[in-house]
């Protein structure tokens, strides 16, 4: 599985050269998780950025009345942490699960200062990936405050289509701060166009 995750990095960091690789290889955690499994829970520090090989993982908090909030789907190739909790050094408010059967790789947050710091194509990524996450951040803010629920649910369709395949209705649902009701009944009303 490390095989997939060095392919990655010669694809998206360009100018990387063997011996970078090879010491930033050196620096991952290769883990591998049950359908269900916690990898981060409330209350627990970030240390790690996370990258998912295999599966799918989803950012969540549990409301005071029981439900879950999900905040990030994080799918194969993506990667995902609890950035406040990463930069802060706070307890996180969020728990990270895979709803799959999941393969991850996890960088330490001091061993990823270091590689930033050693190895330039890894830092422009990483420079790179923050712009990305901010733009796709800003984006959900935007048709979270300003969609309908059907623009919110044809625009999670179209942005996450193997994700909407892969995760019952109610974590859609949740993901796009709807009720499952509400969204029952707009892919009803889809249906019926």
């Amino acid at each position: 599985m490390a095989e997939t995750f060095e392919q990655y990095i010669l694809r998206v960091m360009p100018g990387i050269t063997k011996e970078q690789t090879g010491l930033l290889l050196s620096k991952c955690i290769v883990r591998k998780l049950h359908k269900k499994e916690i990898l981060l829970k409330e209350g627990d520090i970030s240390h790690y950025k996370i990258f998912v090989m295999k599966g799918l993982l989803r950012n969540y908090n549990i409301a005071e009345n029981g439900n879950e909030i999900i905040v990030r789907f994080t799918d194969e190739g993506e990667w995902t942490t609890d950035p406040e909790s990463y930069f802060s050094g706070l307890p996180s408010k969020y728990n990270i699960d895979a709803t799959e059967p999941t393969e991850v790789v996890l960088i330490h947050q001091e061993d990823l200062l270091t590689l930033k710091q050693q190895i330039p194509p890894f830092a422009l990524f990483m420079v790179k990936m923050m712009t990305d996450n901010a733009n796709l951040i800003q984006k959900r803010v935007l048709m979270s405050i300003s969609g309908s629920a059907e623009e919110k649910y044809l625009d999670f369709i179209q942005t996450y289509p193997s994700i909407f395949k892969r995760v019952p209705l109610h974590m859609i649902a949740s993901y796009l701060g709807l009720s499952r009701e509400t969204l029952t009944r707009v892919r009803q009303g889809l249906a019926n166009k």
